[in-house]
């Protein structure tokens, strides 16, 4: 722990940690969205479940440091294009957030839209967290590469994980329990996905889409959609007429 007198390390601690929650974000996002199909007695566990098996993931890659620059190593070519492990998961990982979040668009928009608890999941406790992992894999190894690049102690790059989960944690339920009272809020979290998964494809075929417009596209279709509910709320409350005496 020498890094503990160095401001400079300081600096890529908390610029990493911040970084982190950024990225973590879509992770959190995907996890509200299928803990929702659970009754509301699973879906807390579910959510938890679900970020730790992201923690978890994450100090066991960032463990294999050199496992993980090994992934970056090309092993196949296609097309006339390399490809590396690394580009391989993150391109199965694009298809499965397309196809999950198409799916959940359809069952929201064509499907049954179910109210009561005993009809509020489809699907078992088990196969939502299975889905919750394998989509772990994906964004845990982005972060952590994030992170080696940044970083260049292990312990700066736990911590900040850490921190990081920590956060997420917190923010789960509050973030889950907004998506589900707002149907129009849960679409673009799905749309959210699309535009992820999107991104995930294009990284993992060799066309690399910077971050910060993603994120800013996201940040404007957020903003448009607290305006529309801020001016919803405006209109359900009706101004309050005074009676002029005579």
């Amino acid at each position: 722990m020498e890094w503990f007198a160095d401001p400079n390390a300081w600096v890529s601690l908390v610029t990493l940690t911040l970084l982190e929650i950024v990225l973590g974000i879509d992770n959190l996002v995907f996890i509200a969205i299928l803990a929702a199909r659970l009754p509301a007695a699973q879906r807390d566990a579910a959510r938890k479940t679900g970020l730790a098996f992201a923690l978890i993931t994450r100090l066991l890659l960032l463990a294999t440091l050199s496992w993980i620059i090994g992934l970056t190593t090309p092993v196949l070519t296609m097309f006339e294009r390399t490809l590396s492990w690394r580009d391989i998961i993150l391109t199965l990982g694009g298809l499965f957030l397309l196809g999950k979040a198409t799916h959940e668009i359809h069952n929201s928009l064509e499907g049954q839209e179910t109210t009561t608890e005993e009809n509020a999941a489809p699907v078992s406790f088990v196969f939502v967290v299975a889905q919750i992992a394998v989509i772990d894999i994906v964004f845990s190894l982005d972060s952590v590469i994030t992170a080696v690049g940044m970083a260049q102690q292990l312990s700066i790059m736990v911590i900040a994980v850490v921190l990081a989960m920590l956060v997420m944690v917190v923010a789960s339920t509050p973030l889950s329990n907004f998506i589900a009272r707002h149907p129009t809020v849960k679409m673009l979290a799905l749309s959210f996905l699309l535009l992820i998964g999107t991104a995930l494809i294009a990284d993992g075929m060799g066309f690399h889409i910077p971050k910060g417009y993603l994120y800013v596209a996201m940040g404007f279709s957020v903003l448009v959609e607290s305006l529309n509910q801020f001016a919803r709320r405006r209109k359900a409350i009706k101004p309050i007429e005074l009676r002029r005496g005579n």
